[in-house]
């Protein structure tokens, strides 16, 4: 019972970390925005694939994120950096880009041909699911709890059963907010959704800024006094 009880709360401490940094459905206008036009099924194959893209970069993040950091001599700090300067550029690019209304006109479009197979694979890995659905915020916060793992074998292989479970729930979460994302948007109208689209821009930009500072804020605590 008692390793029941350790398994199940190894179990559920993933999503709980986890999800509030994904926010999937804090994502849904941007994703929808940059699927607009394309066709039902392209939503499906799309959302089944940033999903697995997900779960793969959380569980290496968790197996062996802290030794790929530690073999290229590289602190969070640096990778929060990095990340929250991607996730700036892609939020200032949203705001910024005022040619023809990009947004607008993604609302707007229709599409008669989906995306090609190599196309789906590219823009489902960048930017929905890096750095816009895992970032550097996830990426730490699974380093982390992979670097508290125990070291016994038996313990190891509970912690680690649990955690694959634990995100594969996260992943769920994602699947079901991307494969629905236009009906979602849909409900806002064209408008709303050309407010949230613009809000959530703005919104990812201070992500970003803030990702990006603490990440300054470590480094510079670390600097000898």
């Amino acid at each position: 019972m008692n390793l029941l009880s350790t398994w199940i709360a190894a179990l559920l401490i993933v999503p709980a970390t986890l999800l509030p940094i994904l926010n999937p459905l804090g994502k849904v206008p941007v994703v929808a925005a940059l699927v607009a036009g394309q066709p039902p099924q392209i939503h499906r194959r799309l959302a089944r694939q940033v999903a697995v893209n997900c779960w793969f970069l959380m569980m290496g993040a968790y197996l062996i994120g802290s030794h790929v950091l530690a073999f290229f001599n590289l602190s969070l700090a640096v990778v929060q950096l990095a990340g929250g300067i991607l996730i700036a550029v892609a939020g200032w690019r949203m705001l910024s880009d005022q040619q023809d209304d990009t947004i607008q006109k993604a609302v707007a479009s229709t599409c008669e041909q989906g995306w090609s197979e190599e196309t789906l694979k590219v823009r489902s890995f960048y930017p929905i699911s890096f750095p816009l659905s895992v970032g550097p915020g996830t990426i730490s916060a699974a380093i982390t709890l992979g670097a508290s793992t125990p070291t016994r074998l038996k313990d190891w292989l509970l912690t680690v059963s649990a955690a694959v479970l634990g995100s594969f729930i996260a992943v769920l979460a994602i699947y079901l907010c991307y494969r629905h994302a236009a009906r979602l948007v849909a409900l806002l109208g064209r408008l709303g959704t050309i407010i949230v689209l613009r809000l959530s821009a703005f919104i990812l930009f201070c992500i970003g800024i803030d990702i990006a500072w603490r990440g300054v804020t470590e480094m510079l605590g670390q600097l000898p006094k």
